[in-house]
């Protein structure tokens, strides 16, 4: 049997001493002792990169274009024009290319496009503006296979796309102006890849986010990704959220009311 001779007690003046003093040292280190946490205004935690697309792929494109018009004041979407040649979604890092029209019968005009995509990878969308290119294929069945082949997520053409039955085969997503049966060889050389373009009319440059889905293009500058897609996740939970409530009450306006979305 253990003795309770070294038991002690507190008197309540020592009791009240001793809460005082746990007090003082809570609240000199910014009462991080109580685990109260704290709300602060701040952007989002920069993402890696698997985690960023990921959390993209999983939102709306039309998310994403409110959520960059609401932080940056800019509408970075590219227009009606660009459609996909089978319904489809993806994200990933821009792959920059663009060829200048000029009428040549050098075969090795066109060798740095080759090249850029052998460069390219696993989340790479290659964004491709042909000048005037409406009614010139800029990529076909063999860019596509080669693209396919090293898992890129998709391909983003600011011209025409041939062989899209082709395309449609090994699911190869890719977004363009139209389907036409011509070709670029002979016709257009290689200006530069990872450079700035201009595709449909929205600025793109290497390593921005590319989303795609039944809706549009977006375009997310690199810098500003993890602000947008927390933004864009909001969004979309308070999007999804009021398809029931709405059915329930039979009231957009009363939806709109209690989660702010339209």
């Amino acid at each position: 049997m253990r003795s309770s001779a070294n038991v002690q007690f507190y008197s309540p003046a020592s009791l009240a001493a001793l809460t005082a003093a746990i007090l003082f040292l809570a609240f000199s280190f910014g009462g991080a002792l109580f685990l109260v946490p704290r709300a602060f205004s701040k952007p989002a935690e920069p993402l890696g990169d698997t985690a960023l697309l990921d959390g993209y792929r999983h939102v709306e494109v039309a998310s994403v274009s409110d959520a960059m018009e609401k932080l940056t004041g800019q509408r970075i979407f590219m227009s009606h024009r660009m459609r996909p040649i089978f319904p489809s979604k993806f994200a990933g890092f821009a792959l920059t290319v663009r060829l200048k029209k000029e009428e040549n019968h050098d075969p090795d005009a066109l060798q740095g496009m080759l090249a850029a995509i052998d460069g390219g990878g696993p989340n790479s969308v290659y964004v491709m503006v042909v000048d005037d290119g409406i009614d010139i294929a800029g990529m076909g069945g063999l860019m596509g296979t080669a693209m396919a082949a090293r898992n890129f997520s998709g391909a983003v053409i600011d011209g025409g796309v041939r062989d899209t039955a082709y395309l449609q085969k090994i699911g190869f997503p890719v977004f363009a102006l139209g389907p036409v049966p011509s070709t670029s060889v002979s016709h257009y050389r290689f200006a530069g890849a990872n450079i700035p373009v201009t595709c449909d009319g929205i600025p793109v440059a290497a390593g921005d986010i590319v989303v795609a889905d039944s809706d549009g293009v977006v375009v997310v500058p690199r810098a500003k990704a993890s602000d947008v897609l927390a933004l864009a996740q909001d969004m979309d939970f308070k999007e999804h959220s009021m398809y029931a409530y709405i059915e329930k009450l039979k009231s957009i306006e009363e939806a709109v009311k209690k989660f702010g979305r339209l």
